[in-house]
This record gives C-alpha cells, structure tokens and sequence, in this order.
C-alpha cells in the first residue's frame, strides 16, 4: 500500500482550514483520506511525533486498510504511538464499522421473482406522471446492490443506451440487473419500443457478462414481467 510520506508538523500547527477535524466539519467525512480519519480517531500524537505521523505507522503496519478489519489488541499496542487507550478506541471503531457492513448486507432485499421485484419497484412508480426509467443492480444472491433511476421521458431506445446502465453494473460489481419503467397511462402492456429496448440491454448484457435478468412494466398497481411473458 503506498502511502504519502508527511513531515512531523504538529496539528496546532497547521492552518486551521486544513486541519482534518475542521475539514471534516466543513466538507464531510468522505473529504479526508484513511491517514486524516485515523488520526481523528487518534486525537493527539507523541511528544516526538504528529497525530498523522502515528496515523500513517498505523496503515503502513496493515499494509492495507482492509486488514485492520482483523487487528487485534496486541497488534495495535505493538505500533510505535498506540497506547492501550488508543489501540481499544481504534478497535471499537473497526467493530462498529463491521457491524454496520454486516447490519446493511443483512438488510438488502433479495428478488426472488418478477414479484418481488415489482413488489420493491411499485409504490415509488405506479403513480408517476412521466416515465422514469430505473435499473436495478444485484450481486450474485439476488440482492439490491443499488437502484437508479437513468432517465425520465418516454422510452426510446436510442436514449436509453446500454453503455450507461452497464457501466454502472460494472462500478457496483453487480453480477446481475432488473430494468423497470413505468407507463402513466395506467396499462403496463409492452410497446415496440419497450421490446427493442429490452432486447438491446439483453444483448448487450449477455457480451459483458452481467445478466438482465427482467424488464419490469408497472402501470396503475398492476405489472407485466417482460422475461415471463416471453420477449426475451
């Protein structure tokens, strides 16, 4: 894991605008790199050395940032800088973050079938005025990996462009997509277009290797699963 080197300039001594605490108060979290969070969690370095200094020991000991997922208590204690105090904060920290990973897999909702799928879609899109177009992205269990909506306007084909829909596929890693859009008119019967469209994702998904595994119409409370009915 390669790592900025940094000086031992001490927090105090750096403006306060790009302090990592004051930068994560006035731009958010995700601003700050691994070094600047650990040393928040941190709090005060040595009397030799920066908070950041210990911070950058902390993930050049790890090698990578996933690996303190399996630190343990004497590990971190053995880190020049780590007292017992900061190696339990650190700890409890990682466990924590564990625990939300393992709370938001337990918590994503699995598709089964075009019911579920239309079960999870139907209440935001059966009474929308426009067409919206929304992808689904799944991992290999089936599971929501993220829902987008891609466009808003009547379905043609020459908008709605695979390259798009799969190059969000492959920035989630998702193993698998569910197209769905809404018809205002209420009646969820598949057009020619909604056909052509079809076909060009499945196509395209078939090349790239991330399966579209339905197409869903929703109208008013109603659905039509365009993978049951045959169309692709």
């Amino acid at each position: 894991m390669s790592v900025t080197p940094i000086d031992n300039i001490k927090i105090r001594d750096v403006h306060e605008a790009d302090r990592p605490r004051e930068r994560l108060i006035r731009q958010g979290a995700k601003s700050l790199s691994n070094q600047e969070l650990i040393a928040i969690l941190l709090g005060t370095g040595t009397k030799n050395e920066s908070v950041l200094a210990v911070a950058n020991r902390v993930l050049l000991n790890f090698e990578k940032l996933h690996n303190l997922k399996h630190a343990t208590l004497e590990e971190m204690k053995d880190i020049k800088g780590i007292g017992e105090a900061k190696a339990v904060l650190l700890l409890a920290s990682i466990e924590l973050g564990r625990r939300l990973a393992s709370k938001e897999l337990e918590e994503r909702y699995t598709i089964r079938s075009p019911e579920d799928a239309a079960s999870y879609l139907m209440q935001d899109m059966t009474s929308l005025q426009q067409e919206h177009f929304v992808c689904l992205f799944l991992n290999v269990k089936n599971q929501v990996l993220h829902k987008q909506t891609i466009f808003v306007g009547s379905l043609n084909a020459s908008i709605v462009h695979p390259r798009e829909i799969f190059r969000e596929a492959v920035k989630r890693s998702a193993a698998a997509i569910i197209c769905s859009h809404n018809h205002p008119s209420g009646v969820p019967t598949p057009s020619p277009e909604d056909i052509e469209v079809t076909n060009r994702l499945h196509e395209a998904g078939q090349i790239i290797g991330v399966d579209l595994l339905d197409h869903i119409i929703i109208g008013d409370h109603q659905f039509i699963s365009m993978k049951e009915k045959g169309y692709f």
